[in-house]
């Protein structure tokens, strides 16, 4: 693989949902969220808002629209293109303010064909994807004796060389998680599997999906090499493949296995960010930063990664504007470009507006599907903390609790984040978010309406009061006496 391109993708890679970001966030165990009566008074603005959202389909038929007249969208794909075009229109209808493409380049990376098959000792297909990034094999494939490792860290312990001739097949199993924790853990294999085999010799890799499945589909995502590394092509196999080849290798067989991945990449392709704003009444400089990521792997239709976060967030917009309610501070809708292979939407909307983030005074993404919202946290601190107290409490008839700890506001949010913008992330219960995660099984069928109309509810909440509060959100905590 030509250099630039793994310099590109190389340094922000793990980072396609919440679990995967720099600042850890955990939760507890959250099995059902239910409706209770508010513990305190709504103010009449948040009612209206609340009310139009749980009783319409704003968010809906936005993740509708999209997977539908849409569907898969690669970044820097032509479906990617026909998505922000669609956003542009979506944001226009919605009316917003300033609707605008910002254009940036990314690597090219085109899936080719997909094949694997053990030769021996009991010969049969296996279900299989190529990993975002991969080198190719010969378009005639690679047949080799299998090397297995129960898990990625059995791989780095092991001596270099040895592994010459032959193919890696990483196992390891992803627990599930209410916040999805496991995910960081076992994504080790899948972001430097193929760097650790190849410095031992190896001539290629598989691995188990990252995912919490049964079915009988692979799990896509970005991998990377590590500089001075030889590239070797990398593959991820359905969860049930890889329980057959720990069937048969426990039987004490040799292996034999045929791969044949042949992703095309080289040169630049166009991505960019959609943005939208409703300007603020009376501090219109100051912005609150809000969205999700436009693209999607290519295996599925992308619906709750990340059409989801499109439709709770515009659709939180659209409940706004049509409430006649008008913000004192501009609510900014981004949708994100190229978010799964390397955030290179995130990072091009920071460079692009480094010179006025210090008028970014917070922000938010919605990436972790369409389950319900069950806990606030932010990185404000200080008395400005107090009013995102409050909004909290007027979500908690919604069943949504105050969690302590700091959060990066999602991955499309760390750029900003590093760069001082506060954050705030409303949590969503993703136990089942990593079975269809990155899959040809992320369709529109898994969205629940009810679910994403509580989410647009405790978006249209959080904007609006966020908005309305008197407050620094930027101000830190007061120095006590003597430090």
């Amino acid at each position: 693989m030509k250099k630039p391109i793994l310099s590109l993708f190389a340094p922000f890679l793990l980072v396609g949902c919440n679990s995967e970001m720099k600042i850890q966030e955990t939760a507890p165990t959250v099995d059902k969220v239910e409706k209770i009566e508010p513990a305190i008074t709504l103010s009449a603005e948040v009612q209206k808002l609340q009310q139009a959202a749980l009783r319409g389909t704003q968010g809906y038929d936005i993740i509708e629209s999209l997977t539908t007249e849409v569907g898969p969208r690669l970044g820097g794909s032509p479906q990617e293109a026909v998505a922000r075009q669609w956003a542009v229109a979506k944001f226009n209808e919605l009316g917003l303010e300033n609707v605008h493409i910002e254009d940036f380049t990314v690597p090219k990376w085109i899936r080719g064909e997909e094949r694997a098959e053990i030769i021996s000792p009991f010969p049969q297909e296996l279900k299989i994807t190529a990993l975002g990034g991969s080198s190719a094999t010969p378009e005639s494939g690679i047949e080799a004796e299998i090397a297995y490792f129960p898990t990625f860290e059995d791989l780095e312990k092991a001596p270099m060389g040895g592994l010459d001739g032959k193919i890696v097949f990483i196992s390891g199993r992803m627990e599930k998680a209410h916040d999805g924790a496991g995910y960081g853990p076992a994504n080790q294999k899948r972001q430097l599997g193929a760097t650790e085999a190849s410095k031992r010799g190896a001539l290629a890799v598989v691995i188990r999906s990252v995912g919490t499945d049964s079915h009988r589909f692979p799990h896509t995502g970005q991998m990377r090499y590590r500089d001075n590394v030889k590239p070797i092509p990398i593959g991820a196999l359905s969860a049930p493949d890889a329980d057959q080849l720990e069937r048969i290798l426990s039987r004490g067989e040799t292996m034999r296995l045929k791969l044949t991945l042949t992703p095309k990449y080289g040169g630049e392709l166009p991505s960019g960010n959609v943005i939208g704003d409703i300007i603020g009444t009376e501090k219109p400089e100051q912005i609150i930063l809000i969205g999700g990521h436009l693209d999607s792997w290519d295996l599925g239709t992308g619906a709750v990664d990340d059409g989801a976060g499109i439709g709770i967030t515009a659709g939180a917009v659209q409940v706004l504007l049509e409430s006649g309610l008008r913000p004192k501070r501009t609510i900014r809708l981004v949708a994100f470009g190229s978010e799964e292979i390397g955030l290179l939407g995130a990072f091009a909307y920071a460079k692009q507006h480094k010179d006025n983030l210090h008028n970014h005074v917070l922000a938010s993404e919605s990436d972790f599907g369409a389950g319900k919202v069950y806990a606030l946290r932010t990185s404000v601190q200080g008395s400005a903390r107090e009013s995102l107290m409050e909004i909290q409490k007027s979500l908690e008839h919604l069943g949504v609790k105050m969690e302590a700890g700091d959060t990066s506001g999602g991955p499309d949010i760390i750029p900003l984040r590093q760069q001082g913008v506060p954050a705030i992330r409303l949590q969503q219960d993703g136990y089942d978010y990593f079975d269809l995660h990155h899959t040809p099984d992320d369709t529109f069928d898994k969205i629940d309406p009810d679910d994403v109309a509580q989410n647009v509810a405790a978006w249209a909440t959080m904007i609006w009061m966020a908005s309305e509060a008197d407050v620094d959100f930027r101000a830190k905590p007061e120095e006590k006496i003597g430090e």
